[in-house]
């Protein structure tokens, strides 16, 4: 799906750039991405993915084993 019309960005370019970078705002993702914000329509949007990202990656085990979070015996 297309997030940005103006710069034509799909979430998957937008989630590849916050999984690969981690930038943390729009502007960081737009650098992440070598364009800038035109209308700025697609912030909100971007923003989203981006605390979607965040949000799972705080769900993964500080581990490494790829658990959801759980109760290590250790």
């Amino acid at each position: 799906m297309i997030v940005c019309s103006c710069n034509v960005l799909s979430d998957k370019d937008v989630r590849t750039a916050v999984n690969s970078a981690a930038p943390r705002t729009a502007g960081q993702v737009y650098g992440c991405l070598g364009c800038s914000a035109q209308c700025g329509r697609c912030a909100r949007t971007i923003r989203k993915i981006i605390d979607e990202a965040v949000g799972q990656s705080a769900l993964t085990c500080p581990l490494g084993c790829g658990c959801a979070l759980h109760a290590h015996s250790r």
